[in-house]
């Protein structure tokens, strides 16, 4: 690694690589070089990791670490650490860390006492925020909301008197639900909601909640496809 980035002599180092979120391009030269220079990838998708991988012509081995392994494979990534190997975390795209199970690992190596070195990379909240045409000076993250109806209406209702700008993930199944919810809680305020970010079919709708509402009903039969960032206009 570079000079600027001193490695523990008698232990490894955990680097958590920020990834494309779309655009294979939006990749720095220090994340290839980490990724090629480290012993082991622990990613999150390793089918999609793969892609990057192959496309920079990537040879570093990949093992997976995500939602339904994290407290198994967790120790094992830790032990291996510790023995010296320089380990890189990658989500599925974006920062680790954020929503997704790099947490679970970033804090098992603090723990740890172990060297961490963040390798900056694009984030879809970040992206999706400045191009929303809503305020970006104060806002708050709220990550998923809720897989059930009742989950969701109980973290809006908390949200309902936030003045920052709101920002949350939400899975294309459950978008078509979750946008009347946040009518009937937060009122019909405006919105920019944002799929496939960096992608061809890179698309961002602004508006009220009902003008969303349209734009998906014009759009019948055809389903929601891919990750979405919404972002949610704070109360007045």
């Amino acid at each position: 690694m570079s000079s600027n980035e001193p490695l523990i002599k008698d232990c490894g180092t955990l680097y958590i690589v920020g990834t494309p979120i779309g655009n294979l391009k939006d990749v720095s030269f220090r994340v290839l070089r980490t990724l090629k220079e480290v012993d082991l990838i622990a990613a999150e998708d390793t089918r999609h990791t793969r892609k990057l991988l192959s496309h920079y012509d990537i040879h570093t081995p990949l093992t997976s670490f995500y939602e339904y392994n994290q407290e198994k494979k967790a120790p094992y990534l830790i032990k291996k650490i510790r023995e010296g190997a320089n380990i890189a975390l990658v989500s599925k795209a974006g920062m680790p860390g954020i929503s997704d199970p790099g947490y679970h690992l970033i804090k098992k190596a603090v723990e740890a006492d172990i060297q961490i070195i963040p390798v900056p990379g694009p984030c879809a909240l970040v992206v999706a925020l400045v191009a929303s045409g809503l305020p970006a000076d104060r806002f708050v993250f709220e990550g998923f909301l809720g897989r059930t109806r009742k989950e969701r209406i109980n973290k809006l209702k908390t949200l309902s008197e936030e003045k920052r700008t709101i920002v949350i993930y939400e899975s294309p199944h459950r978008i078509l639900k979750i946008l009347p919810e946040i009518k009937q809680t937060l009122g019909d305020r405006r919105i920019a909601l944002a799929r496939e970010l960096t992608k061809k079919f890179e698309e961002i709708m602004r508006g009220r909640v009902s003008d969303v509402e349209k734009i998906f009903d014009q759009k019948k039969p055809q389903k929601p496809r891919g990750e979405f960032t919404l972002i949610i206009e704070g109360a007045k």
